[in-house]
């Protein structure tokens, strides 16, 4: 199932954008630390867009959609704007100043990252595998969700 959020590029839609994402990842079986990790992701790929394709202006029409595919979730964070590529902004970890990590913590956070370029705008999909856990016969099984609404 495909959960979706539409929003403006405003900051202050942010907080929304991290409450959906928390939402949808709780019942997967990640780690506390892995869900931040994942809702600081994305929402640094949100404040990317928003700083750098929209330049801070706040009307502008965003999306995001999640789903389950086989054994990994799937983000897809959608903009509208002048199409970029994929950023090339990342500074080396070793440069002690601000700014520029955001591209490695999202990498960090998942597994793969994509730039897809649209027509008009970009499309970032972002995926992470589900974790593992043991089931009660001493087998493998992959996480599942229940429904969220």
């Amino acid at each position: 199932m495909k959960h979706k959020l539409e929003f403006a590029s405003h900051a202050a839609n942010l907080c929304l954008v991290r409450n959906f994402v928390r939402q949808y990842v709780a019942p997967f079986g990640f780690s506390e630390k892995e869900v931040e990790l994942l809702v600081l992701g994305i929402d640094e790929a949100c404040t990317n867009v928003i700083r750098h394709v929209y330049k801070h202006e706040e009307t502008h029409l965003m999306s995001l959609s999640c789903e389950q595919i086989e054994h990994s979730i799937r983000f897809r964070l959608r903009d509208y704007g002048q199409a970029t590529g994929a950023p090339t902004l990342a500074r080396p970890l070793e440069a002690v100043q601000p700014g520029g990590l955001g591209l490695h913590l999202i990498k960090t956070a998942f597994d793969q990252v994509d730039y897809v370029l649209k027509r008009i705008g970009t499309e970032l999909v972002l995926t992470k595998k589900l974790p593992a856990r043991v089931n009660g016969h001493g087998g493998q099984e992959t996480a599942s969700p229940s429904s969220v609404e």
